[in-house]
C-alpha cells in the first residue's frame, strides 16, 4: 500500500493548478496596479498642461508680478533673470507667493485649480456647468491645491513699464504625489512610489481672466 501511495499521482493536477493560478493571479493584479499608475501619470500630464494654459491667460496668482520688472529704462527689454522668480503655492489652507500671503490672488489660483467653478477655500472640485472651463482638478481626480506650484520667471520677454507688467514664463508643476499600489501592496509588500515632478511651461499672454482658451 505504501508503494501504491508513493507512486500515486492523484491530486497532482490540482497542486500544479494551484501554483500556476497563484502566479497568474499575481501577474494579472500587477498589470492592474501598474496600469492604474500609468493612468495617474497621464492624468497628471494633462492636468499640468491645462493648468499652464489657464495660468497663461488668467490674472497672475502673484499680484507682485505687475511691478516685479525694472522700470529705470522705459521701453527697454526685460532681461532674463531681471526679477526673482515668483513661486506661488498653498501650504495647508494658506496660499502665498515667495512667503508673502498678501501678494497671493486666491481667485486666480482657484481658476487654475478648479476652472470657472465657484471659488471655495478648500480642495473641492465642483461639477462644471454649461460653458464653464475645466480646471486641473477635473483632469486629475484627487488632486489637492497644495499639490500645485505656479512659478512666474523672467526669461527675457516683454519690456520695462509695459502696462500690464512684464511677460513672464509660467511653469505649473505638481508636488508630493504618489503612485498607489492596491493589490501588490498587500500581496508583495510594494510601497507607494513618489511621482516625479510633473510640469508644463508656457509663455504668459494677455494675463486676463476673461481671455478665451
Amino acid at each position: 500500500m505504501i508503494q501504491r501511495f508513493a507512486k500515486s499521482e492523484d491530486g497532482a493536477a490540482m497542486v500544479e493548478m494551484t501554483i500556476v493560478s497563484s502566479l497568474l493571479f499575481t501577474l494579472v493584479l500587477g498589470f492592474v496596479d501598474f496600469g492604474y499608475a500609468f493612468y495617474q501619470w497621464n492624468e497628471a500630464t494633462k492636468a499640468v498642461q491645462v493648468g499652464a494654459r489657464l495660468a497663461s491667460i488668467s490674472d497672475p496668482v502673484s499680484t507682485a508680478l505687475a511691478t516685479a520688472a525694472p522700470t529705470t529704462t522705459p521701453g527697454a527689454p526685460v532681461s532674463a533673470g531681471a526679477y526673482t522668480a515668483l513661486v506661488c503655492k498653498y501650504t495647508g489652507n494658506t496660499g502665498a507667493c515667495n512667503g508673502n500671503s498678501a501678494a497671493f490672488n486666491a481667485a486666480s489660483f482657484s481658476t487654475i485649480f478648479r476652472g470657472d467653478t465657484a471659488v471655495t477655500n478648500d480642495n473641492t472640485c465642483p461639477a462644471l456647468a454649461a460653458n464653464q472651463r475645466p480646471g486641473m482638478c477635473h483632469f486629475f481626480r484627487g488632486l489637492h491645491r497644495d499639490n500645485i506650484v505656479v512659478t512666474y520667471a523672467a526669461t527675457g520677454l516683454g519690456y520695462q513699464t509695459r502696462l500690464t507688467g512684464p511677460v513672464p514664463t509660467i511653469t505649473v508643476n505638481l508636488q508630493n504625489l504618489t503612485f498607489h499600489f492596491f493589490f501588490l501592496s498587500g500581496l508583495m509588500g510594494f510601497n507607494n512610489i513618489s511621482m516625479p515632478s510633473m510640469l508644463s511651461t508656457v509663455t504668459g499672454e494677455d494675463l486676463k481672466s476673461a481671455a478665451p482658451l
